[in-house]
């Protein structure tokens, strides 16, 4: 088989690319340029996508005797990635742009041009499992499970993906790349927002978006005090909101709604963070069981999943046409618009539980 294994430069898809050889595939490694601009180091840039993880990437390839390339998405990544970003939070969303990427960038458009030059497939270093039957799995280290931001795929680009190393525990990967000599081998993991390399993503919104003031209100409608800018307040949040007037009950205040369009954030207790019901739209549908509940109309028992590296609870999901409403059996908090809601089929046999498919929240109640 002929596959192109996506290069982050990390020990992930360095180990995953090793593996590919191994198997005997014909294998070319590539690494995405996403920034025009990319930092030299990694501790400078704190993401997955600088010139030094380039470099890296490319010294494994060497020592695997394969070829290497470097594809420049850099202006896709910009409107797909970036642009969507700052759109999703001037209209009170908290996108999550890993996940994005994964969806447009790191699957979609490298997966059409893979196509295109005649690759039967792409590998990536992801932690997920695609098992016998072509069904989503999550990955045997639950740590670094990351079928969560694999459920924004579609059926089409998951039949023509592999992940080599979902089946294998961190530590187990570190020590592999090791013995291969690989230098990503110690390699620490990419955190933070790759094209925000200070960390400080209300600044870089501040840039985007520029100041536009609204007011921070409780539950009752008084006006609190006056805000520069609701980009700065997500679902959920506590922490910097600095009122200095004290809420009735003398209990912390949560942002509990953001409404763009107004300018107006409102606070109350965390009682009223907690959601029942999530609608979302925007659908991907990964295995049958979703789209025969979808065909006959029938309500579909699952779990769901709303952050990368968050829990899940028990719902039952009603999908008519491309949306899909979630009653939940147990009430989330912190649930935001602009999150995706993956769904789960709870290990059905032993071997894990299996994603079903997701949507982006857009409504809560």
């Amino acid at each position: 088989m002929r596959v192109l294994a996506a290069m982050s430069g990390g020990v992930d898809s360095s180990v995953a690319a090793a593996r590919l050889v191994e198997a005997g595939h014909d294998v070319v490694g590539v690494h995405l340029a996403l920034s025009k601009d990319a930092q030299q180091t990694r501790e400078s840039a704190r993401g997955c996508c600088s010139l030094e993880d380039s470099a890296d990437a490319r010294r494994v390839c060497d020592k695997l005797g394969i070829p290497f390339y470097v594809w420049d998405f850099s202006d896709k990544f910009k409107e797909e990635v970036i642009d969507n970003f700052v759109w999703s939070y001037e209209n009170g969303e908290t996108p999550n742009p890993c996940l994005r990427c994964n969806e447009k960038i790191k699957f979609a458009a490298l997966l059409d041009r893979a196509i295109t030059l005649g690759f039967d497939a792409i590998a990536t270093g992801h932690y997920a499992i695609i098992d016998k039957d072509g069904n989503l799995r999550r990955s045997a280290d639950p740590l670094k499970d990351q079928s969560y931001v694999l459920g924004v795929l579609t059926r089409d680009e998951l039949d023509r993906c592999i992940f080599p190393v979902g089946d294998t525990e961190k530590p187990q990967i570190r020590e592999e790349a090791a013995r291969h000599g690989f230098s990503t081998a110690s390699k620490p993991d990419s955190y933070d927002i790759c094209f925000i390399p200070d960390g400080n993503t209300q600044a870089f919104l501040g840039r985007s978006i520029g100041m536009r003031p609204g007011m921070i209100k409780d539950t009752h409608g008084n006006e609190l005090k006056e805000h520069d800018g609701a980009f700065r307040y997500t679902i959920g949040q506590r922490k910097g909101l600095n009122i200095r007037v004290p809420a009735a009950d003398g209990k912390p205040r949560y942002v509990t709604d953001v409404d763009a369009a107004t300018g107006t954030v409102t606070v109350g207790p965390r009682e009223a963070l907690k959601v029942h019901e999530i609608t979302a739209d925007r659908l991907k549908v990964l295995h049958p069981a979703m789209s025969e509940a979808a065909a006959s109309g029938e309500e579909l028992a699952a779990h769901v999943q709303i952050r990368a590296h968050g829990g899940v609870v028990p719902c039952t999901a009603r999908i008519e046409g491309d949306a899909m409403t979630l009653d939940l059996h147990t009430p989330l908090e912190g649930v935001a618009r602009g999150q995706a809601a993956v769904l789960y089929l709870p290990d059905p046999d032993g071997l894990g539980d299996v994603v079903l498919g997701s949507g982006t929240i857009c409504a809560t109640a």
